[in-house]
């Protein structure tokens, strides 16, 4: 669904100073007869209208009907509300109408449909039937299009940005700039949305009234594709501009230095459309029988030297009787594969090294299948997502030093000692946090259970009422 954007509400103004009834009463019968059958004309005519419109035009119009929650009481919205900014199509709209033309290798169209969630993914056998509609296979870089399509739904949205108290900005950076990063181009070709946009932000008078301090943006990329400090480096300069100095950015990997940097999930590939979905699948995780010790999905990286992944597979094929491998050399794994969730459903634990920044997505998609992460780098998970995950690591995770590894300590022999009770209660632990790292399906939101978008939204507009009484606003 392309998302709509925000418009002033109109003020309602009374035609008449009569009370309502006074008024019905003054019209004669023939009259409302008369006027009932125009306005179901109108209806029927604008219906058709409506179906005449390319599919896309149509969602766009529909999308538009859906309110916002300017009447939502202040119960439900403890941290304020959030105004979210039109901006010219060229930032987002029209980078999605150019799927085909995102990466120099491939169309991004399927990526990009469903929402940004992709297609529905083949899990027979795997996943239970009913649970099937739940599931895509969503690309890893989505995030800022599934943020749009979900804030606009948002109970504490506002049509009225005088009454905001945060702002988020619809900037698809990650696919404005992911196209640049690749072949000739150059530092300027990978900045030009960027700048285009901070120019048309600093010209509103509510980016003006706290130079962003209550402005955020999701992004969905890691922080290093907007972190070039040298023309000839990686990315773009997005971070370093100036007006970029106080924003929040969501991000699916942050940096540890920087405070205005929150780490969100990557999308997986389950987005419930209910709390059912949710209670549903994490009893399935929950009863799954497991039967093997660990699990390693990934690829040698040959050009890496002393590449740990390779080392990693070479434990897992030493210890096949415990340990399943599933070698994704290539791009067999890039969308997704039912390999790999079944994987991940059979095995204990899965072991996660860095991918090819500290984190990867592969760490989600193992926890949402009720598998005990073990980690090599700390800042994989836990110096990224502390919103999303428990606050003790050792609760969910195991975590083997690297360096242990690469001196011959034996990953199934740390694995083997843990007793049944404990993986019970590390994996009872991943099952609980479930919800906090998948994005829902419906626009809205699930009925009562909070997934990861709600997570990161609350956290957002909470940080900055905080940093409003702090200052004295």
């Amino acid at each position: 669904m392309l998302p709509t954007s925000d418009q002033r509400a109109p003020v309602d103004l009374p035609f008449t100073n009569r009370p309502a009834d006074s008024f019905l009463n003054s019209i004669h019968p023939p009259t409302c007869i008369l006027l009932t059958i125009i306005s179901l004309q109108v209806s029927l005519l604008l219906v058709t209208w409506s179906l005449t419109l390319p599919l896309t035009l149509q969602r766009q119009l529909f999308t538009a009907l859906v309110p916002a929650s300017d009447s939502a009481p202040p119960e439900e919205c403890p941290f304020g509300r959030v105004y979210v900014y039109e901006l010219p199509p060229t930032f987002n709209k029209n980078l999605l109408e150019r799927c085909d033309d995102l990466n120099p290798w491939s169309s991004r169209c399927n990526a990009m449909s469903n929402d940004g969630f992709g297609v529905r993914a083949t899990l027979a056998g795997i996943v239970p039937d009913h649970l099937a509609p739940a599931w895509f296979w969503t690309d890893q870089f989505v995030n800022e299009i599934i943020f749009h399509n979900r804030i606009l739904n948002h109970r504490c949205r506002i049509l009225n940005p005088d009454s905001a108290t945060s702002f988020y900005i619809p900037f698809y950076a990650g696919l404005a700039v992911g196209k640049y990063l690749w072949s000739d181009y150059s530092a300027k070709d990978r900045d030009r949305h960027c700048e285009m946009m901070l120019r048309w932000l600093e010209d509103q008078p509510y980016w003006n009234r706290s130079y962003g301090r209550d402005h955020f943006i999701a992004l969905g990329r890691i922080t290093w594709d907007f972190r070039r400090w040298k023309d000839e480096d990686w990315g773009s300069s997005f971070f370093y501009m100036p007006a970029m100095r106080n924003i929040t950015r969501l991000l699916i990997e942050r940096s540890p230095w920087d405070d205005l940097d929150v780490g969100v999930p990557y999308p997986t590939g389950f987005h419930p459309t209910s709390d059912s979905d949710v209670l549903r699948w994490q009893n399935h995780v929950r009863t799954r029988n497991r039967n093997a010790l660990f699990c390693f999905a990934g690829a040698r990286r040959r050009f890496v030297k002393n590449d740990f992944r390779g080392l990693l597979l070479s434990h897992c094929l030493n210890a096949s009787d415990s340990c399943r491998v599933i070698d994704c050399a290539g791009n067999r794994c890039s969308d997704g594969t039912s390999v790999i969730l079944g994987t991940f459903l059979d095995s204990e634990f899965c072991l996660q090294p860095r991918g090819d920044s500290f984190t990867r997505r592969s760490l989600f998609d193992c926890m949402v299948a009720g598998c005990i992460p073990v980690l090599f780098w700390k800042r994989t998970a836990y110096y990224q997502y502390e919103w999303f995950l428990p606050a003790e690591p050792e609760s969910y995770s195991i975590f083997i030093d690297r360096a242990q590894v690469k001196n011959g300590t034996s990953i199934r022999g740390v694995l083997e000692k843990y007793s049944r009770e404990e993986k019970e209660r590390m994996r009872e632990k991943v099952i609980e946090y479930i919800p906090k790292i998948v994005y829902a399906k419906p626009s809205e939101g699930l009925e009562s259970i909070r997934d990861a978008f709600d997570v990161a939204i609350d956290g957002v507009m909470r940080r900055f009422k905080e940093q409003g009484r702090s200052t004295g606003k």
